[in-house]
């Protein structure tokens, strides 16, 4: 299902850190054009795994990060990893786009070492990843501004394995190194989604929640695997295996709009990337997410993202 929001890997590599130091990011609009340009928003990923820290929202209260703990930051915001927490900034604004950039392009090495020469070290592992957030990202839609995922206490922890891996990785200069690296940082976001919904309360609602209500999954996959399909409530209800009036009522419940809604806006997320990466006619992308004429495609195009087609292709989704 995240492959309709087109998760990639922009950039991954490792901090080593002494204290005192601190580690923070501006707003990730400052920097995403020079980190992954065709990218329409960029989330961040980190994973302690050494030592702790100290991690929050800048202007906001930190929260404290031990080994195996993640910090993921959904939605751009500007924030800081730091030990002790009122270590103060060594570089400016200027400086940390530079840092990306660089970073991104490969002219830094995967390994970068911060800080002083004080007893206490920390290490980290940094993601970033592209995604797309308009018209329509249910994922995004589902997350908080800061999210703190605690470390797993089970031995069979999945996500343990992929982070043994992309340290591996990173201290190694292998052929198609770099290739590897981009594809652990989605793996490693979605391991921390896996993890995320885990640890959920049973009454939460929301578009994670959904994929943990076993009807409401079927019917996710069902309509993700084929947005262009003809859908209607009672073959949707059929192919979740139940009835008409329970799939419409357990959907809502969790996702927060009906079926048949949620479907409309998945269809817009599908037309608005045809219509700027295959620059195909309206007329044709209308076809190919079920809607039998131009004209009405047109009009629930711009009800659902603001502006007509053609305005949308024109400003290149950017």
């Amino acid at each position: 299902m995240l492959r309709s929001v087109r998760l990639t890997g922009a950039m991954l590599f490792l901090v080593e850190a002494s204290t005192p130091w601190v580690s923070w990011a501006p707003q990730a609009e400052a920097f995403r054009r020079v980190v992954l340009p065709t990218a329409q928003h960029l989330i961040s990923l980190h994973i302690v795994t050494q030592g702790g820290c100290w991690a929050g929202l800048t202007g906001a209260l930190p929260e404290r990060f031990e080994t195996g703990d993640v910090l993921v930051i959904p939605h751009g915001d500007a924030y800081y990893l730091a030990d002790p927490p009122e270590a103060e900034r060594t570089y400016g604004h200027d400086d940390a786009v530079s840092f990306f950039r660089d970073m991104a392009a490969g002219r830094l090495p995967s390994t970068v070492t911060e800080g002083g020469s004080g007893p206490r070290g920390s290490q980290f592992i940094c993601g970033f990843l592209g995604c797309d957030v308009r018209p329509f990202n249910p994922v995004l839609s589902a997350l908080p501004r800061l999210l703190h995922v605690r470390a797993a206490t089970s031995s069979s922890d999945g996500l343990a394995h992929l982070v043994a891996f992309a340290l591996q990785e990173l201290r190694q200069h292998r052929s198609g190194g770099q290739v590897v690296k981009l594809r652990m940082a989605e793996l490693l976001f979605v391991d921390v989604m896996r993890r995320y919904l885990e640890t959920l309360p049973g009454e939460q609602t929301g578009w994670l929640a959904g994929l943990r209500d076993p009807l409401v999954a079927r019917a996710l996959a069902c309509l993700h695997d084929a947005p262009a399909r003809s859908w209607t409530l009672d073959a949707l209800a059929a192919q979740a295996g139940t009835s008409r009036s329970v799939i419409a009522e357990r959907f809502a419940h969790f996702i927060g709009r009906p079926p048949m809604q949620y479907l409309r806006h998945l269809r817009m997320q599908l037309a608005s990337r045809l219509l700027v990466e295959d620059n195909a006619k309206v007329v044709s992308v209308a076809a190919a997410v079920d809607f039998e004429s131009e004209a009405a495609f047109s009009r629930a195009f711009k009800k659902c993202v603001g502006i007509p087609p053609d305005e949308w292709r024109r400003r290149g989704a950017g």
